[in-house]
């Protein structure tokens, strides 16, 4: 969390640098810096843009993004064991200074050429991909014709553009490898209407679900997804997050009523209306939700809400090992229990909390529980659970009824990733999910720990337990390439054991760059072409976040 604040104090002062310079100045140093050769900030080495004489063929995920891809010799499937790219590869040709120029009449000061601006826009703080180009430019439109215009000048240009949230995805989805201009919605953060009665509200996309429910708080109300802090409404619904909620109200696609988009040739659809359910036309507003910006741009939602709990018991219990917490959580939700939370965490990630938070918490697998309801109801449900808990040899069970107590316990779940470089201070994370159904849970925690346990890389284990949800964090050093190696071995070890499980190669983090390889493995190529034909229909000049979701070889 110290980092996301970090880094969106940086932006935001960066932006404030920009804004500050003289018109003259700022306009004379933008010129000269899309047309001057910049450094890409990779361990202090300098590298120049590709001048678009010498424009590469890019073999790995982000490959020749700003045509349609039909030449069937690219049309070669990925092998899903072969080595992820660390460092995205990517085509780039210089911004024309005439879209400059058309740019800067729309948005005003509110666009940037500044380095290091574009830097941070595309070098995204909780990823460990990277990608051979940054932005070109950033924007930071400030309501939707703007973000219509600005759309529609860069399809004419034929310049690729990148939608960007809260900078908290994992898996590369805002990175820029193709350069071209990096869409910021952070000023669009608006509470457009609340409707109370109905218990849903409109927002703009820039807003923080944190944000978003300080301000329901008075009205008894809350949006109950809860991915990590920082992260965006936009950005939340682009990459079909969820968070350690979703088991007792559903992931993001459950919990947007409708939506409006800019499409590639700068229109806006309109997904749905209010209403709480239709069956009016195609499914648009699910069609959005997990595209990842390569379809649109985001700039409006509609969210269901929730009342906000009467009451609410908090408990942990520990076990001698992770099948057994496992088992109880698969037991729990075979019970019947409307359980609101059920996080798992093994003794590698306790003993990072530990160090962390300075706590002296048992440093063995635990559960973490949430029951809602009336208070006779939340400790009737408390009750049934520590039966459970101790017919699969758990210990230590206790519970939490002060509000005090029980934020401080989320809280500690909720910075779990920053406790894990406690344990490594210089090292940096490969954070990694898969989904499972499930029955299967178990024997995947149980397998996967057995291979992170004999790694020589310290690796802890984070589950949204009650959803078949499985996370881990993978610590490396970047310095190093026999970590890298390794990190990625385990990391497709975890990915290929849910697949044979009928599972998912993310259940939540999305696929960006990192996972689509995985693809084809999982859906099938005839699932990939539809995407792929989805894609052409909607933007045929691919200036929509180009090298993300779709593997580059789909061809029909």
């Amino acid at each position: 969390m110290a980092m996301s604040s970090w880094f969106s104090r940086l932006r935001h002062s960066s932006k404030s640098l920009f804004n500050s310079t003289p018109p003259l100045l700022r306009s004379s140093f933008s010129t000269k810096l899309i047309t001057t050769p910049t450094p890409t900030a990779n361990s202090g080495s300098s590298t120049h843009p590709f001048p678009f004489w010498s424009l590469p063929i890019a073999v790995a995920a982000g490959s020749l993004a700003l045509y349609p891809q039909s030449n069937p010799s690219l049309c070669q499937a990925p092998n899903a064991n072969a080595r992820t790219e660390f460092v995205v590869k990517g085509s780039h040709r210089d911004v024309p200074q005439e879209l400059i120029n058309e740019l800067k009449a729309v948005c005003k000061d509110n666009m940037t050429v500044d380095y290091e601006e574009r830097y941070n826009h595309g070098k995204p703080q909780n990823s460990f991909h990277k990608a051979v180009n940054i932005p070109d430019l950033v924007v930071f439109p400030r309501s939707e014709e703007e973000v219509c215009k600005i759309v529609k000048l860069c399809d004419k240009h034929k310049v690729p553009i990148v939608p960007y949230g809260g900078a908290t995805s994992i898996e590369g989805h805002t990175l820029s490898p193709h350069g071209g201009v990096c869409i910021d919605m952070s000023s669009m953060k608006n509470v457009k209407a609340l409707h109370v009665e109905d218990m849903d509200v409109i927002v703009e996309p820039g807003i923080g679900w944190m944000e978003l429910n300080e301000y329901l708080e008075p009205y008894g109300l809350f949006f109950p997804l809860d991915p990590g802090p920082g992260a965006t409404i936009g950005g939340m619904c682009a990459t079909r997050c969820s968070g350690s909620l979703a088991v007792r109200y559903g992931t993001m696609r459950d919990n947007v009523i409708s939506l409006k988009a800019v499409l590639a040739n700068g229109e806006v659809v309109k997904t749905a209306s209010r209403a709480r359910k239709s069956a009016a036309g195609y499914d648009l507003t699910r069609l959005m939700i997990g595209s990842e910006g390569t379809l649109g741009v985001i700039t409006e939602v509609t969210l269901r809400l929730q009342k906000i709990p009467q009451y609410s018991v908090v408990a942990m219990c520990n076990f001698p090992s992770i099948k057994d917490a496992a088992d109880v959580a698969i037991a729990t939700m075979l019970s019947g229990i409307q359980v609101s939370r059920v996080e798992l965490l093994d003794e590698v990630q306790v003993r990072a909390i530990n160090i962390a938070n300075g706590k002296n918490l048992p440093e063995t697998p635990t559960l973490m529980f949430e029951f809602i309801g009336t208070e006779a109801y939340s400790r009737e449900q408390t009750q049934i659970v520590q039966k459970i808990v101790s017919e699969h040899n758990g210990s230590d069970f206790v519970f939490a009824e002060d509000p005090d107590t029980k934020k401080e316990l989320w809280e500690i779940r909720k910075e779990a990733l920053w406790a894990c470089f406690a344990m490594e201070p210089d090292f940096e994370a490969m954070i990694s999910d898969v989904c499972v159904p499930l029955s299967c849970l178990a024997e995947l925690i149980s397998r996967s720990k057995q291979e992170l346990d004999a790694s020589e890389l310290v690796c802890t284990v984070i589950a949204h337990a009650g959803d078949g949800n499985f996370h881990t964090v993978i610590l490396f050093d970047p310095n190093k390439e026999e970590h890298r190696r390794e990190a990625e071995r385990l990391n497709h070890f975890m990915v290929h054991a849910a697949l044979s499980m009928e599972g998912t190669c993310t259940g939540e983090h999305g696929v960006g760059t990192g996972k689509m390889k995985y693809l084809e493995k999982e859906l099938g190529v005839e699932a990939l072409k539809t995407m792929k034909r989805i894609k052409v229909a909607l933007d045929p000049n691919n200036i929509m976040n180009p090298g993300k979701l779709i593997p580059s070889h789909v061809c029909f």
